[in-house]
Parts: structure tokens; sequence; C-alpha cells
């Protein structure tokens, strides 16, 4: 609709910053794909994409941000967008904020075109410095977070009552599924008889802050899907994610259980929290002798899992 309404098909580079998988680019079938996530990442591979983390350094005749759930993330990438395309287009629900974004930057900028349609909204603008609305990161106690990442800002309630429940003796090769901006991993690593700690996260820009957060030479760092991992190790501790967007999602949380019982050693245990909501005991029993539910509190129900089952 907007090539149709006065968007200039490009003629040279273009970038698309953090589409979901099923975005549809229509002609821009040579544009490069700034993806962070992951799953994401492979998936457009696989559909023949080039794939970055970050945007590269470089002018594009067109960047396509689409908002992410995080309004200040979706800021900064506008940022980066207009300090680098000649044009720069942003895409995104109403749910995602992007009525925020187009009364903000009507206000800087000279608006080109402007679509909306059902719940969403798409419009453009030229080049711009836009450089005064980036955020700085987010830091507290001796953490550093950035926005769009799990619980920036602010220690997840639910890993703080994991973390203060892990036991003593925890020892030997440890694993952490989904291990975000590396909270309970820095707890962790406080039990001096672990002897390795394997950090698994698919937000590449919430494993850049664990990175900064740890300081360890036990920690190793893996920009992968949690879901499909593969190791060997005596523990896993996790906090599991159960969000696909903003739609709750069990069934993440349910690949992550099944996964951790994949990665165990035969006498290795599992150690998660979970909302009281989430229907997590079936699958715990599918996949290990012994299921314990251990003391929470009225948000969040723990689990000690042990010895997985080899089918």
């Amino acid at each position: 609709m907007a090539f149709q309404n006065g968007l200039a098909e490009p003629s040279g580079p273009v970038a698309i910053i953090h589409p979901d998988i099923d975005f549809d680019v229509l002609t821009l079938s040579k544009a490069l794909i700034i993806q962070p996530f992951f799953p994401s990442k492979v998936n457009w591979e696989n559909k023949g994409f080039s794939c970055e983390v970050v945007l590269p350094s470089k002018r594009y005749d067109l960047s396509i941000v689409c908002c992410t759930r995080s309004r200040q993330q979706t800021t900064d990438l506008i940022v980066q967008a207009a300090a680098q395309a000649d044009l720069v287009v942003v895409d995104g629900q109403k749910v995602d904020g992007i009525d925020a974004h187009y009364k903000l930057l009507r206000k800087l900028v000279k608006v080109d075109g402007n679509i909306t349609k059902g719940h969403g909204r798409l419009f453009w603008f030229s080049s711009k410095d836009l450089s005064a609305l980036r955020s700085t990161p987010k830091k507290f106690d001796q953490f550093t977070t950035t926005p769009g990442v799990f619980s920036a800002g602010n220690i997840d309630p639910g890993s703080e009552l994991l973390a203060a429940s892990l036991p003593e003796g925890l020892k030997g090769d440890i694993a952490d599924l989904g291990a975000g901006w590396g909270y309970l991993s820095s707890k962790i690593l406080t039990h001096d008889l672990v002897s390795s700690l394997d950090l698994i996260e698919a937000d590449a820009t919430a494993l850049e802050c664990a990175k900064l957060n740890i300081n360890d030479p036990r920690a190793n760092f893996h920009w992968d899907d949690a879901t499909s991992w593969a190791g060997s190790y005596d523990s896993v501790i996790m906090n599991p994610p159960f969000h696909t967007g903003r739609l709750g999602n069990p069934d993440l949380g349910r690949a992550f259980i099944t996964n951790a019982a994949r990665n165990l050693r035969p006498k290795g245990d599992l150690w998660m929290v979970a909302n009281r909501h989430l229907p997590y005991e079936q699958v715990l029993n599918q996949c290990f002798e012994s299921v314990v539910e251990i003391p929470g509190d009225s948000r969040f129900k723990l689990f000690q899992s042990s010895r997985p089952k080899r089918k």
C-alpha cells in the first residue's frame, strides 16, 4: 500500500529491522534483515535472506523499522535507521505503540506518508538526525540492561525467588536456559563448587548485557535457541519464558522443560520457577522420575525435578 501511495521503491540497499517471521517483504527480496532473536534469524536465513544482529554502518536507500513491544527500543531503532537511511518507514500495531511514535516524530520530522489500516499504522519520512532521542543503558545494583530485554531495569521477582532457593551444595556443570541479561547466572556463580556455567539465550541484546554483568571464567555465553540447545549438565536452572509476542504460550515453557531433561546427565536435576497459573506439572512428570514442588509464594511456584527419563 505504501508503494502504491507515494513511497518510492528503492533501487539500492534496504534494511528491515526486527521483522516478525511472518512479515511480508513483497518485492524486497534482497533486503538485509536485522534480527537479534535467534529463532527468527534462523527462519529468515532459511528463506534466503542475509541477517545481522545490529544495523551495519553503511548507507541504505530504505530502512523499515518494525515496532517491538518496547517503546524505547523501537525509538532507538528509529534513531539508528534515520542516521543511515535516505528514507525510514515505521510499521506497527497500536498495541505496540505505533501511534505514540507517529505523534512524537511528526513534531520532529516532515512525515511524507501515513497509512492506517485495521489496528496498525505505517508512515515514512526522510533522513534526519534524531540522536537526542537515544536512550542510555539502565544501570542498577551491579547490573546493566538495555530497553527491550526481559525485565529491563529491575530484577525479575521469579528469578530472585529461584536464586534464593538454590541449594548451598550446587555443583558441577550447569546450564541457565534462557539466561536473559544474567541475573540468575550471577547468583549461580556465587556457588564455589560450580565448575562451569553455560548461559544460553536467544536474544542477542540480552546476552550482550549478560557479558557486561558477569565476569567469571566459568561462564560461557551462547546465542542460541534454548529449546534445541544440546549439552550435558549436572543441573539446569531456568525461568522459562511463556510468551510468544504478546500471546501467552505455555508450549514454549514445555519445550524448555523437555529440552532441559534431554540435556541433563542421568542423575541430574532441574531447578525452575513458573507463574502459578502455568500448567507444567504434567510435562515435568513425563520427563522426570522425581518432581518436587518446593516452597514458593503467591505468584510463583518452584520445582526441583530429578533423574530425567530416557525413552
